[in-house]
Protein backbone atom coordinates (compact mmCIF):
# COMPACT_ATOMS: atom_id res chain seq x y z
CA UNK A 1 0.00 0.00 0.00
CA UNK A 2 1.10 3.35 -0.97
CA UNK A 3 2.22 5.94 1.85
CA UNK A 4 -0.05 8.45 0.46
CA UNK A 5 -3.20 5.91 0.63
CA UNK A 6 -1.85 4.86 4.16
CA UNK A 7 -2.08 8.78 5.01
CA UNK A 8 -5.89 9.03 3.53
CA UNK A 9 -6.91 6.58 5.53
CA UNK A 10 -5.55 8.01 8.37
CA UNK A 11 -7.03 11.50 7.75
CA UNK A 12 -10.53 9.77 6.90
CA UNK A 13 -9.87 7.71 10.52
CA UNK A 14 -9.66 11.34 12.14
CA UNK A 15 -12.58 12.98 10.60
CA UNK A 16 -14.69 9.73 11.52
CA UNK A 17 -13.90 10.45 15.10
CA UNK A 18 -14.19 14.04 14.57
CA UNK A 19 -17.96 13.29 13.62
CA UNK A 20 -18.91 10.88 16.04
CA UNK A 21 -17.06 13.11 18.90
CA UNK A 22 -19.10 16.06 17.85
CA UNK A 23 -23.33 16.79 18.10
CA UNK A 24 -23.16 19.52 15.42
CA UNK A 25 -21.33 20.46 12.39
CA UNK A 26 -21.59 22.97 10.09
CA UNK A 27 -20.19 23.41 6.78
CA UNK A 28 -18.70 27.06 5.61
CA UNK A 29 -17.51 28.52 2.42
CA UNK A 30 -14.67 31.08 3.76
CA UNK A 31 -13.93 32.55 0.47
CA UNK A 32 -12.28 35.89 0.29
CA UNK A 33 -11.19 35.82 4.33
CA UNK A 34 -8.25 37.19 4.97
CA UNK A 35 -5.56 35.85 6.60
CA UNK A 36 -6.64 38.59 10.00
CA UNK A 37 -9.97 37.27 9.60
CA UNK A 38 -9.35 33.49 9.35
CA UNK A 39 -6.86 33.68 12.50
CA UNK A 40 -9.38 35.57 14.20
CA UNK A 41 -12.10 32.69 13.29
CA UNK A 42 -10.10 30.10 14.59
CA UNK A 43 -8.65 31.87 18.04
CA UNK A 44 -12.29 32.15 18.51
CA UNK A 45 -13.68 28.77 17.55
CA UNK A 46 -10.79 27.58 20.25
CA UNK A 47 -11.82 29.93 22.85
CA UNK A 48 -15.16 28.37 22.53
CA UNK A 49 -14.15 24.80 22.24
CA UNK A 50 -15.32 24.24 19.12
CA UNK A 51 -13.02 22.53 16.59
CA UNK A 52 -12.34 23.92 13.27
CA UNK A 53 -10.83 22.44 10.55
CA UNK A 54 -10.24 23.05 6.60
CA UNK A 55 -10.61 19.52 5.59
CA UNK A 56 -10.76 18.22 1.56
CA UNK A 57 -13.76 17.64 0.90
CA UNK A 58 -13.04 13.93 -0.98
CA UNK A 59 -12.01 12.91 2.55
CA UNK A 60 -14.93 14.23 4.38
CA UNK A 61 -17.02 12.24 1.96
CA UNK A 62 -15.53 9.57 2.58
CA UNK A 63 -15.95 9.28 5.99
CA UNK A 64 -19.76 10.25 5.84
CA UNK A 65 -19.69 7.73 3.61
CA UNK A 66 -18.09 5.34 5.68
CA UNK A 67 -20.13 6.36 8.88
CA UNK A 68 -23.43 6.18 6.60
CA UNK A 69 -23.99 10.16 6.70
CA UNK A 70 -26.11 10.96 3.46
CA UNK A 71 -27.47 14.48 2.76
CA UNK A 72 -23.98 16.67 2.36
CA UNK A 73 -22.92 15.70 -0.55
CA UNK A 74 -24.10 19.22 -2.04
CA UNK A 75 -22.52 21.32 0.01
CA UNK A 76 -19.33 18.80 -0.44
CA UNK A 77 -17.74 21.68 -3.38
CA UNK A 78 -15.56 24.36 -3.46
CA UNK A 79 -13.94 25.72 -0.29
CA UNK A 80 -15.49 24.27 2.87
CA UNK A 81 -14.33 24.48 6.32
CA UNK A 82 -16.23 22.33 8.90
CA UNK A 83 -16.87 23.36 12.77
CA UNK A 84 -17.38 20.83 15.01
CA UNK A 85 -19.37 21.38 18.14
CA UNK A 86 -19.64 19.41 21.66
CA UNK A 87 -23.56 20.76 21.72
CA UNK A 88 -26.15 21.10 19.12
CA UNK A 89 -26.41 25.21 19.31
CA UNK A 90 -22.20 26.22 19.99
CA UNK A 91 -21.46 25.75 16.90
CA UNK A 92 -23.98 27.49 14.50
CA UNK A 93 -24.46 30.33 17.50
CA UNK A 94 -21.00 31.35 16.96
CA UNK A 95 -20.28 30.72 12.81
CA UNK A 96 -23.78 32.95 12.74
CA UNK A 97 -22.17 35.61 15.17
CA UNK A 98 -18.92 36.01 13.33
CA UNK A 99 -20.74 36.15 10.22
CA UNK A 100 -22.43 39.42 11.50
CA UNK A 101 -18.68 41.22 11.69
CA UNK A 102 -17.57 38.86 8.72
CA UNK A 103 -19.80 39.20 5.10
CA UNK A 104 -16.94 36.63 2.98
CA UNK A 105 -18.38 33.86 5.56
CA UNK A 106 -21.35 31.52 4.65
CA UNK A 107 -22.90 29.08 5.85
CA UNK A 108 -23.47 25.72 3.28
CA UNK A 109 -25.42 23.18 5.59
CA UNK A 110 -24.71 21.52 8.91
CA UNK A 111 -25.30 18.28 10.67
CA UNK A 112 -26.88 17.82 13.72
CA UNK A 113 -28.66 14.80 15.52
CA UNK A 114 -27.89 12.32 13.14
CA UNK A 115 -29.11 14.65 10.07
CA UNK A 116 -28.45 17.01 7.90
CA UNK A 117 -29.22 20.37 7.76
CA UNK A 118 -29.73 23.41 5.13
CA UNK A 119 -28.45 26.40 6.10
CA UNK A 120 -32.07 27.92 7.26
CA UNK A 121 -32.05 25.14 10.14
CA UNK A 122 -28.70 26.07 10.95
CA UNK A 123 -29.55 29.48 11.67
CA UNK A 124 -32.34 28.64 13.45
CA UNK A 125 -30.18 26.65 15.47
CA UNK A 126 -28.34 29.56 16.26
CA UNK A 127 -31.23 31.47 17.51
CA UNK A 128 -31.66 29.00 20.56
CA UNK A 129 -30.16 30.29 23.95
CA UNK A 130 -27.74 28.10 25.49
CA UNK A 131 -28.05 25.46 27.76
CA UNK A 132 -27.02 27.69 30.99
CA UNK A 133 -29.25 31.16 29.68
CA UNK A 134 -32.44 28.39 29.33
CA UNK A 135 -31.05 26.81 32.75
CA UNK A 136 -31.40 30.42 33.78
CA UNK A 137 -34.73 31.01 32.47
CA UNK A 138 -35.83 28.52 33.61
CA UNK A 139 -34.72 29.00 37.66
CA UNK A 140 -36.35 32.72 36.53
CA UNK A 141 -39.91 30.73 36.15
CA UNK A 142 -39.62 28.86 38.81
CA UNK A 143 -38.42 31.30 41.41
CA UNK A 144 -40.78 33.85 40.82
CA UNK A 145 -43.84 32.88 42.30
CA UNK A 146 -42.16 31.49 45.12
CA UNK A 147 -40.60 34.90 45.55
CA UNK A 148 -43.94 36.65 45.10
CA UNK A 149 -45.87 34.46 47.51
CA UNK A 150 -43.23 35.16 50.57
CA UNK A 151 -43.72 39.43 49.30
CA UNK A 152 -47.10 39.14 49.84
CA UNK A 153 -47.04 36.89 53.27
CA UNK A 154 -44.09 39.69 54.19
CA UNK A 155 -46.25 42.88 53.40
CA UNK A 156 -49.27 40.76 55.56
CA UNK A 157 -47.20 40.83 58.48
CA UNK A 158 -45.71 44.10 58.43
CA UNK A 159 -49.57 45.50 58.91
Amino acid sequence: MSANLEAKKIAVDEIKSLIEKSKSIVLVDYRGMTVAQDTALRKEMRDNNITYKVIKNTLFKRACDELGITGLDNALNGTTAFAFGEDETSAPRLIKKIMNDCEKLSIKAGYCNNKAIDEKEVITLASIPSKEQLVAQLLYVLNAPVSSLARALKAIAEK
